[in-house]
């Protein structure tokens, strides 16, 4: 390493510490020559890998394509970017642990699924209708069919499926809600 001053080939570490994130270890060095002190950062090298499309093309693995597909299919949910961004996180983790350099996209597809489905049912509808590409109404309702059936049951659920049973309405008897 040289210093970004001068030039030389001499310097000395002055401190050590971990970056705020944990993902590098901040260094301050300074130059035998000069004097100047200056900043270097050290990361684990990632190892890219590829997702394989459908139509057999190779592209890199680009988490910020993931998010923004994230991003679309939540669009006026309750659902914070840091959230997002988890999920993305989780998604590229677990890839990155199965050791592969190769990815078939059907894989990612299936695993956002998984996620969004435990996170929100209408962004995991709009997911799925994009990604399983429904041609009609049909596929749609078929889909929301079995969401709906796979739900776990609800205090309410139980007994007459109204939500309101049981309790005084607020409305005026045959006032419109």
């Amino acid at each position: 390493m040289r210093c970004p001053y001068c030039g030389h080939h001499d310097l000395k570490v002055v401190d050590s510490r971990d970056s705020e994130v944990g993902e590098a270890i901040r260094r301050r060095r300074e130059c035998l020559q000069c004097g100047q002190r200056f900043t270097t950062y050290e990361r684990i090298e990632a190892v890219p890998f590829y997702v394989t499309k459908k139509d057999g093309r190779r592209e890199d693995f680009d988490p910020q394509k993931l998010f923004t597909g994230l991003k679309k299919a939540t669009e006026k949910r309750d659902i914070s970017p840091e959230r997002l961004r988890a999920i993305v996180d989780d998604i590229e983790a677990e890839l990155r642990r199965s050791g592969r350099v190769e990815i078939p996209s059907g894989e990612i597809g299936e695993m956002v699924m998984d996620r969004l489905r435990d996170l929100d049912e209408v962004a995991y509808i709009r997911f799925a209708s994009v990604y399983r590409e429904f041609m009609d109404l049909q596929q749609v309702k078929r889909e929301i069919e079995q969401v709906l059936s796979s739900r776990r049951p609800r205090c309410w659920e139980n007994f007459s499926g109204n939500p309101n049973s049981g309790k005084e309405s607020s409305a005026a008897p045959g006032a419109a809600r």
